[in-house]
């Protein structure tokens, strides 16, 4: 049985009248939000469809922490913005001019890689939600109990506490009514009128009603356990840094428990991705990252959400753009085409099935592979004309739109990350290789007879070929017919690799291929 499906089998449990299973997950939008994030949501969107598999309305719930503070200047933003450290997100003007804010820009960002997904979670703001005060009543509770909030806070923590420190403290962020900027310090808290003074660094004082106030927060430890009881929250994953024995997620539960009198939500910690050959967290600050659009344009969808449904959310993985994407796709083929042909049982199948969209080539089968498309395209000079062409010829059925996706990633892989795979037939014979040749020459002679011949089709040309090497010992076969070939590509691509050579012959032409080979 899938991770998801457990998740969803223990929820249902765990809550077996609740009509509605609120699944909930959350991200900050301080920039591109980077496929590290993205485990965040997708963890949260396979158990979410687990649960409707099972036959359970749900409601799955994305909050846009866009009310929190912006802290740093990302590495890819004009330094300028400095400036604005201190504003909530939502009030950032947009780095590049072309939406409300800063926030709104990365929101819209991520939200549309999410429908390409065909994930669409019910989208919540949390700087609307803040102003519109709907949460004021949470915000005078907390500040009424702040000082049994102070003590949970201070259990989790191995310093000692003071009498002082608990009297002055509000577990509220606000934000200046003059500068915008959460560089406030609480005077006083006035329980009877519903009111808080403030003194700001940029010189401001003021009060403010709470039931009015636009701009005030609560803290982390206490707005993430206040939103889990407004919304009835029943499941929510949460990263390595959240989930030890003294991270936000067990401060959470206790606040949750003894402030707001909720039961916390079933948590499930996942772990970091990391870039393949670097040991450093995934970060939208530094740039050090990649997007779901990053991957967009070299995987297709469901290999995407295949990576990560194959992978308990405790387990570690990293994501190369190198010979990984051929691996990938290779094994996303090899199980889908397993599922086709009803032999893929367990773990793997629920992955799959997870991972595929309403137009998943699984569903419909597929014979294109990424893997074969990468190794052609160089060699026909990325004409998509003739790709189509050769798979026709060669009987295999195709989806035009699908073939035109693969072959778009395919060069887009190569040319922006494999670039020594931009391989092409010589375009003249390498005579010094060819002379280098003793015994193998004889294969050469042979199969250039088999080229020029016209009696033969393809498929008995290629057991004549295998044939050239015929030896009464099978390994010393293999080996020999290995050799064959590689020295085929050598003379013909200038490569140790290539095609297999019935579509090789194709894209050189026989012509060609014999002015290569024979000289």
């Amino acid at each position: 049985m899938h991770w998801a499906e457990k998740i969803a089998n223990r929820l249902i449990a765990e809550h077996p009248q609740r009509q509605t299973y609120v699944c909930a997950s959350g991200i900050s939008p301080s920039g591109s939000v980077h496929i590290g994030n993205f485990r965040e949501v997708v963890t949260t969107a396979f158990v979410a469809k687990a649960l409707r598999r099972a036959g359970k309305e749900v409601r799955f719930i994305f909050s846009w922490d866009d009310f929190d503070r912006f802290r740093k200047v990302p590495a890819h933003i004009d330094p300028g913005f400095a400036q604005y450290i201190g504003l909530p997100y939502s009030k950032v003007p947009c780095p590049y001019g072309c939406h409300a804010s800063y926030a709104a820009h990365f929101e819209s960002e991520f939200e549309q890689a999410l429908q390409v997904f065909e994930i669409e979670p019910e989208f919540i703001y949390q700087s609307r939600e803040y102003q519109s005060g709907r949460y004021y009543p949470q915000i005078l509770h907390a500040l009424r109990r702040r000082g049994e909030i102070y003590d949970i806070l201070m259990s989790f923590k191995t310093g000692g506490s003071s009498a002082d420190e608990r009297a002055a403290f509000y577990p509220i962020h606000l934000y200046c009514g003059q500068c915008g900027k959460d560089s406030t310090t609480i005077l006083d808290y006035d329980d009877t009128a519903e009111t808080v003074a403030y003194h700001c660094g940029c010189g401001h004082c003021d009060t403010v009603h709470i039931p009015q106030a636009d701009n005030i927060k609560l803290h982390w430890k206490i707005d993430w356990p206040m939103r889990w009881q407004q919304e009835q929250v029943v499941f929510e994953p949460g990263g390595r840094d959240h989930s030890s024995e003294t991270g936000s997620y067990n401060v959470a539960a206790v606040i949750a428990e003894q402030i707001y009198g909720y039961s916390p939500p079933m948590y499930e910690p996942y772990e970091f991705i990391s870039i393949k050959g670097s040991f450093a967290k995934m970060s939208s600050s530094s740039g050090h990252n990649y997007t779901p659009d990053d991957l967009l344009e070299v995987y297709a969808p469901e290999n995407i959400l295949f990576l990560f449904a194959k992978y308990q959310p405790n387990a570690a993985f990293h994501i190369g753009l190198d010979e990984d994407v051929l691996r990938n796709y290779a094994e996303f083929e090899r199980y889908a085409a397993g599922a086709r042909a009803g032999r893929l049982t367990g773990d793997l199948a629920g992955a799959l099935e997870l991972s595929l969209r309403s137009d998943s080539p699984v569903s419909a089968g597929s014979n294109v592979s990424f893997g074969q498309v990468a190794s052609l395209l160089p060699l026909i000079n990325f004409d998509r004309g003739r790709l189509r062409e050769m798979f026709n010829r060669n009987n295999v059925e195709i989806d035009e739109l699908r073939l035109q996706r693969v072959a778009d990633r395919a060069e887009y892989w190569i040319r922006n990350w494999m670039p020594h795979k931009l391989v092409t037939i010589q375009a003249s014979p390498n005579y010094a290789y060819y002379h280098s040749l003793t015994g193998e020459l004889r294969w050469l002679r042979s199969l250039c007879s088999l080229l020029r011949s016209r009696e033969l089709d393809e498929t008995q040309r290629m057991t004549e070929i295998y044939a050239i090497c015929h030896h009464e010992d099978k390994k010393t076969m293999r080996i020999q017919q290995k050799r064959l070939f590689t020295i085929i590509y050598q003379l013909v691509l200038g490569a140790e690799e290539g095609p297999r050579l019935p579509w090789l012959i194709q894209a050189a032409g026989t012509e060609r291929m014999l002015n290569l080979l024979e000289l």
